[in-house]
């Protein structure tokens, strides 16, 4: 497996693999800053690279305090070899090792991203915004 946990030296890595995705894409690359990212892992949650050959291709973040999933990307170039899911397992794997508090996210409707959070078994609970509401419970995820 080529996941580990994420630490602060990986945030400029992890900018461009959240910059280089053809969805859910910021409309502001600046909204998301490396202040934001170094909270998120060190302090909010934590965070997993996925690397090849020394390089993160993809990456997830978990924020406890809100009891969301802060980001899943993974760069265009490397996507549908299942980086993700592993990515995704991972987290969620230690999130409920942390917690019994159900988990969402958000993602932008008829996007890829929204296929694959139903297909892992998560439910859709409304909106968030302009995006499709996630929920995944402990009992949904461990059942």
């Amino acid at each position: 497996m080529n996941i580990r946990e994420a630490k602060s030296s990986d945030i400029p890595q992890i900018q461009v693999v959240r910059n280089a995705v053809r969805e859910n894409m910021l409309s502001d690359p600046n909204l998301v800053t490396d202040a934001d990212c170094e909270e998120f892992i060190n302090q909010r949650g934590k965070g997993w690279v996925y690397e090849i050959d020394n390089k993160i291709v993809g990456f997830s973040i978990v924020d406890l305090k809100e009891n969301n999933i802060w980001a899943l990307f993974v760069d265009p170039n490397y996507d549908k070899r299942g980086i993700g899911r592993q990515l995704h397992d991972v987290m969620l794997n230690w999130y409920f090792e942390q917690t019994n508090q159900t988990v969402w996210l958000g993602t932008a409707p008829g996007t890829r991203a929204e296929e694959f959070y139903r297909k892992t078994g998560w439910t859709e609970v409304g909106t968030h915004g302009k995006e499709v509401k996630f929920e995944m419970s402990p009992l949904n995820w461990k059942g």
